[in-house]
């Protein structure tokens, strides 16, 4: 897993360091760090094939900050310049890194004078490379002047932009933008993963992040998030031992579906499907809804009531994707509130839970795990706030509901009541589909119902991980159906079928997996 840490717990951890903070040792690590990554991105960059793999002659403009963000770039400037690059650095103020300065003067870099609008924007129009020191970490709030209008004419520049450690303007804790912040095509991070380079909206603005290892990972505890990696991911799919019996791999069930909406209970019980279970059951909600699905997939066995010995059998519950808001669903939420296997509630459940004070004294109260997956609507119908801060919002409605939230969108937020937390980067606006919830609600709750046949449901916090093992998962799969076209929830339920096979592989073969592109996820790698 990567751990992700906020702005403060990076000062700390630099503070613990601080001899080596003191005598500049950080900073070079940094900067050494980050003009490595810029000389990669420029000769990798193809937005301009005439500029692509030139370091020679390459117009550079760095904007410098008064802090240690703007040391931290004129110091990889210098050795920008030290290749031939022609580098011209713009200072917000009389006040900046007096050695990195002279140091790229040394290089023969250019700086100016405190930034003059005029010659800014010249320079600005003919960069080829823009790199944004103004800000670091610890700045909240809007950009001030000149600020604010050379990041606006770099957002406007046909330039490559680099960000460095955060693009100015986005805050570091919650990714909230107050006006206008860089639009970066890359990040480069120092020491761990920030929040704001993967909340929304500043995820937005991040492009592509590297992070780079400055030498403080020992003063970095307790993250406050976590990433999770394709390992992670692996283990909640292993494949089934040798005595294992469909039973035993877990039994996942649905209640899904309506009159006028079949197709969630199709796609819910299609990724269910997907998952490590050995049996998928559907609780017929009548409206002939039990009949469309099993005549696509016979394998589905069908349970009439909640008290039957089918329905017993269950390990872990989808529930909400397709339900209205009258009583036959009511009852439904309600009946499976009361049990005390792994529920995933989504959709419809989570409509008639915001409305119904009933049916959240049962949530509180049920002994089993519960895991919601709300959009941000039904996240704020659900008594969250919709404030800047998603993970801090996410955090308090699940101590509020005793529940695992999984908040949706771009960098999606699985909170568990116990403060655990984990953020989703597989995730894409591929997702931005009708059903693709459905598809998500069916394959958490498999993964949560084959864990949990094998008594792997250790706490609240291991509930979350799975939950945000099953978002990677639906994730990936939206990318890899986003590449045939516009994705929609029926292809990212058919991509998440070779997600899963692959993943389940990794979990029985992992030297076969030694590569990171991700180009091993298309089509003929399968």
């Amino acid at each position: 897993m990567i751990g992700v840490f906020t702005a403060e717990q990076i000062r700390t951890a630099e503070q613990a360091h601080a001899r080596e903070l003191a005598n500049g040792t950080l900073m070079q690590r940094a900067s050494h760090g980050l003009a490595t990554a810029v000389i990669r991105a420029m000769r990798t960059d193809a937005a301009d094939q005439q500029r692509r793999g030139r370091i020679l002659g390459s117009r550079v403009v760095v904007l410098v900050g008064t802090g240690n963000n703007g040391g931290d770039a004129l110091f990889a400037a210098a050795t920008l310049a030290a290749r031939g690059a022609c580098v011209t650095a713009i200072p917000m103020a009389d006040r900046y890194h007096s050695a990195a300065a002279a140091t790229l003067q040394r290089a023969n870099g250019r700086i100016t004078g405190p930034a003059d609008q005029a010659s800014a924007s010249s320079v600005l129009a003919q960069a080829e490379v823009v790199i944004d020191g103004i800000l670091g970490i610890g700045a909240h709030g809007p950009l001030r002047e000149p600020a604010r209008s050379l990041i606006r004419q770099a957002n406007a520049a046909s330039a490559l932009r680099i960000a460095v450690d955060i693009p100015s303007g986005v805050d570091a804790d919650t990714g909230f933008v107050a006006e206008v912040a860089l639009r970066a095509d890359l990040t480069v991070t120092f020491a761990a993963m920030k929040p704001g380079l993967l909340m929304t909206p500043g995820a937005g603005y991040a492009g592509q992040v590297t992070v780079v290892d400055i030498g403080i990972d020992d003063a970095l505890h307790q993250p406050v998030a976590w990433i999770l990696d394709e390992a992670d991911v692996a283990r909640w799919l292993p494949q089934p031992g040798f005595d294992e019996h469909k039973y035993r791999r877990g039994v996942v069930g649905v209640a899904a579906g309506s009159r006028d909406y079949r197709g969630a209970a199709l796609l819910c019980v299609d990724a269910a499907l997907s998952g490590p279970t050995g049996m998928t059951v559907l609780l017929d909600p009548g409206d002939a809804v039990a009949d469309l699905v099993i005549g696509r997939y016979p394998e589905v066995v069908r349970a009439d009531r909640m008290t039957g010995t089918v329905a017993g059998r269950v390990t872990g519950w989808a529930c909400g994707p397709g339900f209205t808001t009258g009583d036959a669903d009511r009852t439904v939420v309600a009946d499976l509130l009361q049990t005390v296997q792994p529920l995933v509630l989504d959709a419809g459940a989570l409509t008639l839970l915001a409305a119904d004070a009933g049916l959240r004294h049962l949530l509180r109260t049920r002994t089993g795990p519960t895991v919601l997956t709300p959009h941000d609507g039904e996240f704020e119908r659900l008594g969250g706030d919709c404030g800047p801060d998603r993970m801090t919002a996410a955090r308090a409605l699940a101590a509020e509901l005793d529940a695992v939230i999984v908040r949706k969108g771009p960098g999606t937020v699985i909170a568990a009541p116990d403060g655990s937390c984990f953020v989703d980067r597989a995730g894409s606006s591929a997702l931005a589909t009708a059903g693709s919830g459905d598809v998500l609600t069916g394959c958490i709750a498999s993964l949560l119902a084959g864990a949990g046949a094998h008594g792997r449901l250790d706490g609240v916090g291991t509930v979350a991980q799975v939950a945000a093992a099953g978002c990677w998962l639906h994730g990936m799969a939206g990318r890899l159906a986003g590449q045939q076209g516009f994705a929609t929830a029926s292809s990212i339920a058919d991509e998440l079928r070779a997600v899963t096979a692959r993943m389940s592989r990794l979990a029985t073969a992992p030297a076969a997996w030694d590569d990171s592109d991700m180009s091993r996820w298309g089509r003929h790698a399968r």
